[in-house]
Formats: structure tokens, C-alpha cells, sequence
């Protein structure tokens, strides 16, 4: 049966991912676009409103302002005189009145654009100004003078503001004295009507950049929730599918055992058997040739003392593949019987020590601390150059803790980690402690050298609650 793609459902969540958050940005920027568009809209009828309301009040002020020099000059002008003397007194008068701090005064033209009075510009009077313009190209005499003629009216321009010595836009309103010529009128200077507008543009600027961080920060909150969901959806999948790897690791590890403990029990009771028959015999054979034959052949003695080495070396075989002493007498007693056979074969100095309350643990547990012992005991007698071993087999609170130390010459870890070519057996060994949930730790220096294997109580309980099938062991006579 062909394996799944993994790669699939990976692409497939990117796809949904995707087509979650793709949607998500698109509605946030449609919906920034929009609040930013009304908002700046808003922002323009604002400033447009205050800026109506704040001229049709400057308006009304300086209709009121010329009011107040009309009725001081009408009766001059009412009396129907119109002669020179009547006229000064009226300059007179128009000179001697400011108000707004002398930013505010009276000024007066005849319709020619001859200068009249303009108090804080006593130089310009007399002369002729019709040509005068201001800083943006605009002929302010000859406009102020045409809404004169018409009778009354506004007009902006710029002008120079005396309190600052600097130039400011300017609301002016004039009328007309049609007997005598003249235009007469007033202004009220518009920067501070300026400072307020942009005030408002800067309020709204500050408003819209606010409301497009609130839009920002809930498309940030929105995409972490998205991005969180699909890693919480990842992890989970990581977590299945490391169970399910953890899983496959001790389904391998226990097929292994169980082909061991099958060709074990073959070995015992099929071939050792089969010798067991032929060493029988050949004993027959020997006692009946030995009563006529004398001295028997070498040969057959010979092959008596192989059927025995054979006898022998299949039985070690079969006890190293799955010994009898594990499942019958437990962890511990196994342990303690590897280790003196293996003192006995390497000519080493072994000692064992157990602490702790011996509890029984689940088969998948002692296979596996065994193995690692098993393991280790192999790499000392191949490579350390040891003369003692130290076994430290701890129980504690529902975990287990096996330690197996030499006094050899040490090795690099990390060199051997790194270098594939080398370092199959503690490669062996951390995959069957992590297989079933353990940790696996080595250390080494010239004259010790330590392998640990440790299996946490969570470990112990998730094997003993959910057990793999058991071992098949074959019979022992």
C-alpha cells in the first residue's frame, strides 16, 4: 500500500491559512480605506463649517467697527458740507480711533487711490496707491475702491500686520462716501482664524492616524488569533503524530522482541532438542563401541566434546535473546546475572547496587532497561579498556533509574554524536529509552564513563495502563 504524502495536509493547511487570513487583510484594508476616506471628509466639512462660522463672525465685527466710524463721521458728512476743512476733520477723527491692541484701525482712500489715512503707515498718505498690490499679486486698492462704488463689501488679501512687523491675510470691509469720493473702511487680520484651522487639521490628522492604529492593532490581534490557531493546530498535529511515531517505536522495538523471544524458543526447543537427541546418541554409540573397541577413535570423542560446545553456545544464544530470568524473577535478578556472566567473559570487576522499593514494572520497561544494559555492557568490553563496572539500578516515586559506570578511557560525545559512521550502540540505546518516554543521558572523561537511562513515573504508568501485547517466552527445562 503506498504511504500519504506528509506534505499534503501540511500544503492543505497553508491553503486554509491562507484563505482565513487573505480575506481577514483584504476586509481590514477596505475597511482602514474607508474610515481614513470619511474621516477626511469629515475633517474638511469641519474645518469648512468652523471656518464659515468663524469668518461670518469676523464679518459682523467689522461691520460693526465701520458702523462706529460712520457714525462718528456722518454728521460731518450729513451736513452737506464738502469742503476741504470738513474733510480733515473726518481724517482727524478716522486717525485718533484703533482698537484690537492697534491691530485694528480705520483707513480711507479717494476713489483715485490717493492714501487718506492709514495711521500705522503715516509715510504712504498722499500717496497714490492704485497700482499697490499685495504679496499674492492682488491690486488691493483698486478692489477695496470698486466695492466702495458699488456701496459696500469684503475683500481678502494681505497685509502688514503692524503688533508682529510681518505680513497676514486680512478680511477688509469698506463703503462708500459717493459725495465727497472717498472709500472708507476697515480690517481684521485672519492668522489667528488660520491658527485655529490648523489646529483642526491637526486634531483630525492625530483622530484619523489613532483610529488607523486602533485598525492596525485589531488586524495584529486578528492575525495573531489566526496565526495562534493554526500553531495550536500544528502542535496538536505534532503531539499526534510524535505519539503515534512513539507508538511505532514500540510497536518495532516489541516485533524485535517478540522475533527474539520466537527464535529463542525455537532455538531451545527445536535445535537445542535436535542436539540434546544427537549428544544421546552419540553417548549410546560410545558405550556400545567401547565394549568391543578399544581405545575408541579420536574422532568420536572429538565430535562427542563439539555436540557439547554446541549444545552450550546455542543455549547462551537463546539466553541472550530473551533470558528466562527477566520474566521469571524480575528486572534486578536479570541485571545481576548479565552482569556476572558478562565479569566472567571480560575478566572485570562488577558490582550492582539496588535502591529503592523494586516495584514490578511492565514488560516494555524492563526490555527496554535491559537491552540498554545490555548494550552498554557490550561497548565497555569492545572499547573502554575498563577493569570495573558499577550498575545502579533506583526506584523512585513510580520511576526507574539505571546507571551503568566504567573506569576506562573515555571518549568525546559530541565527536561521537556527530560522526555518523560511529556510535550505533548508544544510538541504539537513546532510541529505545526515548521510544518509551525516557531520557537518555551519556558522560564521559578518561577513567569515567556513565550511561544513564531514565524513565519518569508518567512514563512507567502510561506503559502499565496501556500494555502492548505480551511476549511470547519459551519453555525452560
Amino acid at each position: 500500500m503506498p504511504f500519504a504524502d506528509p506534505r499534503g495536509p501540511r500544503r492543505l493547511r497553508k491553503k486554509i491559512v491562507l484563505l482565513a487570513v487573505l480575506p481577514l487583510l483584504a476586509a481590514l484594508v477596505l475597511i482602514a480605506l474607508a474610515v481614513r476616506f470619511q474621516a477626511l471628509d469629515l475633517a474638511r466639512q469641519e474645518r469648512a463649517l468652523v471656518e464659515s462660522a468663524y469668518l461670518a463672525s469676523k464679518e459682523a465685527e467689522l461691520r460693526h467697527h465701520v458702523e462706529m466710524a460712520m457714525n462718528m463721521v456722518r454728521p460731518i458728512y450729513d451736513s452737506g458740507r464738502d469742503d476741504a476743512q470738513a474733510q480733515a476733520e473726518a481724517i482727524r477723527i478716522l486717525n485718533a480711533f484703533d482698537y484690537d491692541r492697534g491691530d485694528g484701525y480705520f483707513f480711507a482712500y479717494e476713489y483715485s487711490g490717493r492714501c487718506l489715512v492709514l495711521p500705522h503707515q503715516p509715510e504712504l498718505v498722499g500717496q497714490n496707491l492704485w497700482e499697490i498690490r499685495d504679496r499674492d499679486g492682488r491690486p488691493v486698492v483698486q478692489a477695496l475702491v470698486a466695492k466702495a462704488r458699488e456701496g459696500a463689501g469684503f475683500f481678502r488679501y494681505v497685509w502688514n500686520k503692524p503688533s508682529v512687523k510681518q505680513v497676514a491675510p486680512k478680511l477688509g470691509y469698506v463703503v462708500g462716501l459717493q459725495r465727497w469720493g472717498w472709500m472708507l473702511g476697515t480690517g481684521i487680520y485672519l492668522d489667528d482664524v488660520q491658527a485655529t484651522l490648523d489646529q483642526l487639521d491637526q486634531q483630525g490628522s492625530a483622530n484619523i492616524a489613532k483610529t488607523m492604529g486602533w485598525i492596525a492593532a485589531i488586524a495584529l490581534l486578528a492575525l495573531a488569533l489566526v496565526g495562534g490557531s493554526a500553531l495550536a493546530l500544528n502542535l496538536s498535529e505534532y503531539r499526534a503524530a510524535d505519539a503515534q511515531l512513539q507508538l511505532l517505536a514500540r510497536q518495532v522495538v516489541q516485533s524485535q522482541e517478540n522475533e527474539r523471544a520466537h527464535l529463542s524458543r525455537e532455538l531451545h526447543d527445536s535445535t537445542s532438542q535436535t542436539l540434546v537427541s544427537i549428544k544421546l546418541l552419540l553417548d549410546s554409540a560410545i558405550g556400545q563401541l567401547g565394549r568391543t573397541l578399544h581405545p575408541l577413535p579420536a574422532p568420536l570423542a572429538q565430535a562427542r566434546t563439539r555436540i557439547d560446545e554446541a549444545l552450550t553456545e546455542v543455549r547462551d544464544i537463546s539466553h541472550r535473546l530473551r533470558p528466562v530470568v527477566l520474566d521469571t524473577l524480575g528486572l534486578p535478578s536479570a541485571l545481576q546475572h548479565l552482569g556476572e556472566e558478562f565479569a566472567e567473559h571480560a575478566e572485570m570487576a562488577f558490582f550492582m547496587r539496588v535502591h529503592g522499593h523494586a516495584d514490578d514494572l511492565p514488560e516494555e520497561i524492563k526490555t527496554v532497561l535491559f537491552r540498554v544494559t545490555q548494550e552498554a555492557l557490550t561497548n565497555i568490553d569492545k572499547h573502554a579498556r575498563a577493569g570495573r563496572v558499577d550498575l545502579r539500578l533506583i526506584f523512585l516515586a513510580g520511576g526507574v533509574r539505571l546507571s551503568v559506570a566504567d573506569d576506562g578511557g573515555g571518549f568525546d560525545v559530541a565527536a561521537i554524536g556527530a560522526d555518523p559512521r560511529r556510535g550505533i550502540g548508544l544510538r541504539n540505546m537513546r532510541e529505545r529509552v526515548e521510544s518509551v518516554g525516557g531520557v537518555f543521558k551519556v558522560h564521559s572523561r578518561p577513567g569515567a564513563t556513565r550511561v544513564i537511562a531514565q524513565l519518569p513515573a508518567e512514563a512507567v504508568r502510561r506503559f502499565t495502563l496501556q500494555p502492548l501485547a505480551p511476549h511470547a517466552h519459551p519453555a525452560r527445562r
